[in-house]
């Protein structure tokens, strides 16, 4: 007699158990309307961030190993004319999301859910013996954005970041799992084994934000793991059973030892508080913890002359300056660029934005840039680290002119916060300031009506088709 497949979690009660039998359950129409049509919205911010990261000169490197490494396959790689295995499009696909810095994060739990959700998913339907509606990627992706903050909240979130790990790729994994187990149409027992197999796969070191190209690669890495996670589950492999409370290698006592770890965060108030509208849509080429700095000096701009500055001095709390804040050396790398607080704010001072043009080659080896960059200070509020919420990661800069006037702009939270989002229109927008740099406008309008549109899809080779074909380079 063949043994029937176990149905339900090992402990449906257990924190492992709650989020995967629902996760298992989740319908549209158990997600209220505006919030399926904010996550259409970031599921297009992140395929334009796909589109303007595909031909990155990081991004070719990445490709060319990759795909040198990985066998054939028919998978799309996004903007590159290219396909490849599954796996390999996860990698790729997560890392050109990623790649510039302009994609989602979640400001509480700190991951970037796009760059792992998207390449999964597009990798889970590639791996599909039928066709995916755009119905069945917008719940999978759902499923997604709401496990992925969970995990962060259970090991404090930031506290990931201040002790050197990078959060996104140590709790990216069980997001970019249950996506795809949710599209594979798992059971609970299956999406708790992808947990499992997700959970012993996370990993990431900060220090990559310095100078290394990985550091651009590292969500996409969780991607794959994610997917790998679901599909060895989905063939009857198992993993740790009930991961989040295992007391001896257990996610939560591995990852969150000497920090208070807290399984309870992981399915508080599930399907009624929804992270989906947390996640935050950037406005700048930069780490999300920088763009209060950027809008504090984007409002000085329009009443000092940067060339008449002689000090800039920026106050923020312990998250920001560890993870934003270091002596930098000339020239930086792109990446480096991207998430210092000193050029970030030079470049906002004196361009009046941060976006791709602040990091050519040119602009990051600019002698206005670091005239600015020698005279910033950057202090730690030690009062911030226990402060509400809404005032962790305020921002103060103080600029001082040749003449002695002081001029001082403080952000409490910047534009794209949960407090004052970033709008779908204000979204659409962004994606064609990235598109159509990169394509022509019928295309990237194209793509915007089969993202906007999803739940119309009867199969999302439509929309990846249109992903296909190269883009150009967006610093060429």
């Amino acid at each position: 007699m063949t043994a029937v497949p176990q149905q339900a979690a090992t402990d449906p009660a257990g924190p492992t158990g709650r989020l995967a039998t629902w996760v298992a359950g989740l319908t549209l129409d158990d997600v209220p309307p505006d919030l399926a049509e904010r996550a259409r919205y970031l599921l297009l911010d992140g395929l334009g961030c796909a589109l303007v990261g595909a031909q990155l000169p990081w991004s070719r490197v990445a490709t060319g190993a990759v795909l040198g490494l990985e066998g054939p396959g028919d998978c799309v790689v996004i903007g590159t004319g290219h396909t490849t295995g599954a796996p390999a499009a996860a990698v790729l696909n997560g890392t050109f999301i990623q790649g510039f810095e302009l994609d989602d994060f979640h400001p509480l739990a700190p991951l970037h859910s796009c760059s792992l959700l998207i390449p999964a998913l597009l990798s889970t339907a590639s791996a599909r013996q039928h066709p995916t509606t755009g119905a069945e990627l917008l719940v999978a992706a759902i499923a997604g954005f709401e496990v992925g903050p969970r995990v962060g909240y259970t090991l404090h979130g930031t506290q990931m970041l201040d002790r050197g790990w990078h959060s996104g790729s140590v709790f990216g994994t069980h997001s970019a799992a249950m996506a795809s187990g949710k599209l594979r149409g798992l059971s609970p027992a299956q999406l708790e084994d992808a947990l499992g197999l997700a959970g012993t796969q996370s990993a990431g070191l900060m220090a990559a934000q310095y100078e290394a190209m990985s550091k651009r690669m590292h969500h996409g890495l969780a991607a794959r793991n994610g997917f790998y996670a679901a599909g060895l589950a989905a063939a009857g492999c198992t993993g740790i059973k009930r991961v989040f409370e295992r007391e001896y290698g257990g996610f939560l006592s591995v990852f969150g030892e000497g920090h208070d770890p807290d399984a309870a965060l992981l399915t508080g108030q599930l399907g009624q508080r929804w992270e989906t509208t947390f996640i935050m849509v950037k406005s700048y080429a930069a780490m999300g913890g920088l763009h209060g700095a950027i809008d504090a000096a984007r409002q000085l701009r329009n009443s000092v002359a940067p060339g008449d500055i002689s000090k800039i001095e920026i106050t923020v709390g312990e998250t920001v300056y560890k993870h934003g804040w270091w002596d930098p050396q000339r020239p930086l790398t792109p990446i480096g660029a991207q998430m210092n607080i000193g050029y970030a704010t030079a470049a906002a001072l004196l361009d009046g934005n941060v976006l791709p043009e602040q990091f050519t080659a040119a602009r990051l080896d600019s002698d206005d840039i670091w005239a600015l960059i020698a005279n910033t200070s950057v202090h730690l509020d030690e009062s911030l680290t226990n402060a509400p919420i809404t005032e962790r990661f305020r921002t103060d800069v103080t600029v001082t002119m040749r003449d002695g006037a002081v001029h001082r702009a403080r952000v409490d939270l910047p534009h794209g916060a949960p407090t004052d989002p970033v709008t779908n229109d204000e979204l659409a927008a962004k994606f064609h300031s990235l598109a159509d740099r990169v394509t022509n406008r019928g295309r990237a309008d194209a793509i915007e009506r089969a993202v906007v549109g999803l739940e119309n899809l009867d199969d999302i080779r439509d929309l990846t088709d249109l992903l296909a074909a190269p883009v150009a380079g967006a610093l060429d």
